[in-house]
């Protein structure tokens, strides 16, 4: 293995065992347990009476494993993990994978989506916004995207909801696909984007002040470089300039944001799929928080977590290819 893929393959390794070990303990820190859960919100979703007396908790404790010391519990989850397993999930009796499985796509969707719509907003914003820096419009664009980037998710998905759906009725309020409708491909795509609007739009404005204000950093670092005084001296047009050289330079940061960002969004899409009741991995991992489901909570935080490093590594490598430099 080259030298410069072992400095990056090694820490991730070392992150990956750190966060598959958090993994486990972080869920269990939680006050309650899944047992008291089960009384507490009258036997989740499929019994009124789950948990009735001692002798049911002690025989729910041992079914799960949850009656063992930590240390054993935790020799078991890598042993299952080993194997692929993620376990079953105590609320919803079904393997952890087949219901993150279920969720995924959906989660993909949203977030991949998201990320389009930021990059096709953040980025032009912030190649002319370095264009022209210290201007009347870049004073504006810095105003703006800062005021997006410090506004809180959920309180901003709250808002879009009532006004939007609630107040004017133009999208839907909950929901992926409109329940018991029989449309053929072409409804259905369109019936899926109505829902997906407002979840995406949401999501993209908080994250398209990351490519903007990457974008326009970059561009005001190049915009003193030799190649640029070269180029107009030689009456190259201020557009090619700006597009062709600049903006083109000034792009590769924005490899590693998009590939870290695809984690991010898919763990950021927590807030906005909850509040939209959007039926992804996010809304999936609030409910197994709530009702103390280990499988689950461990399941989905792992597929969230390690997938952030992932990209990051495969963000560090690409990087590494695109420029030359970072690979010394």
């Amino acid at each position: 293995m080259p030298r410069r893929y072992k400095r990056v393959v090694v820490p991730y390794l070392l992150s990956l065992f750190f966060l598959i070990t958090l993994n486990f303990f972080l869920p269990r820190t939680l006050p309650g347990d899944p047992i008291s859960a089960m009384l507490v919100s009258g036997g989740s979703t499929t019994s009124s009476a789950y948990v009735q007396d001692e002798a049911t908790r002690v025989a729910l404790s041992r079914y799960y494993g949850l009656d063992k010391p930590l240390v054993v519990q935790y020799g078991r989850y890598l042993g299952d993990l080993a194997q692929g397993d993620l376990g079953v999930s105590i609320r919803h009796r079904k393997p952890v994978s087949s219901l993150i499985a279920d969720r995924l796509p959906w989660t993909l969707l949203l977030a991949t989506t998201a990320i389009a719509v930021a990059m096709a907003i953040g980025l032009p914003a912030g190649i002319h916004s370095g264009w022209r820096q210290g201007g009347a419009t870049d004073r504006r664009l810095l105003t703006l995207f800062m005021a997006m980037r410090n506004f809180p998710a959920f309180f901003f998905a709250s808002l879009a909801l009532f006004v939007f759906a609630v107040k004017f009725g133009w999208v839907p309020l909950s929901g992926a696909v409109t329940p018991f409708s029989e449309r053929n491909m072409l409804g259905r795509a369109v019936d899926i984007g109505h829902h997906l609007l407002l979840p995406v739009t949401v999501l993209a404005i908080q994250m398209a002040s990351g490519h903007y204000l990457l974008m326009r950093g970059g561009m005001v670092g190049e915009m003193g470089s030799d190649y640029l005084v070269l180029g107009r001296a030689k009456g190259l047009k201020e557009r090619r300039l700006k597009y062709r050289y600049v903006a083109r330079n000034a792009l590769l940061p924005v490899v590693s944001l998009t590939a870290v960002e695809l984690g991010f969004a898919v763990s950021g899409a927590v807030f906005v799929e909850t509040v939209f009741a959007y039926p992804g991995t996010g809304r999936l991992l609030f409910e197994a928080v709530n009702a103390r489901d280990y499988p689950t909570v461990q399941g989905c935080f792992l597929f969230l977590t390690v997938g952030v490093v992932t990209l990051n590594l495969l963000a560090d490598l690409a990087y590494a290819k695109l420029d030359p430099r970072v690979a010394t």
